[in-house]
């Protein structure tokens, strides 16, 4: 069950425990005064795509998904980070392989006046 906390019009502050379902409290419990209901603001933590600090590839960045891919957080986004490494990691050292293979040959061109052979009808 939750806790509300309410305070009355002369300053006292008390919590009581109830049910969503049941009705709010309407008097202090010391001084019989009217109540009201006070609200706390909730702690919210946006993750994900889209947001300030995910808008920019950094070491921190990197860091920080690798970290929530070990506690089970965003591993979607960790797996793509990665992917991405791989894939970069790849490309580089393929870059340099094959600049010290030997260059493919060229293919033969077509010239305007080569055509194929007519194939004879009978």
């Amino acid at each position: 069950m939750p806790i509300y906390e309410y305070r009355c019009e002369r300053g006292h502050q008390f919590e009581v425990m109830q049910r969503m379902t049941d009705d709010p409290v309407q008097s202090c419990t010391r001084c019989e005064a009217p109540v009201q209901r006070v609200f706390h603001p909730v702690a919210v933590h946006f993750k994900g795509k889209g947001f300030y600090n995910t808008d920019y590839g950094t070491k921190r960045r990197n860091r920080e998904l690798r970290e929530s891919a070990e506690s089970g957080a965003d591993k979607y986004e960790a797996g793509q980070a990665e992917k991405k490494k791989e894939k970069e990691k790849a490309a580089a050292s393929s870059s340099s392989d094959s600049s010290s293979a030997a260059p493919p040959k060229p293919k033969a061109e077509k010239k305007p006046g080569d055509k194929k052979p007519a194939k004879k009808s009978a």
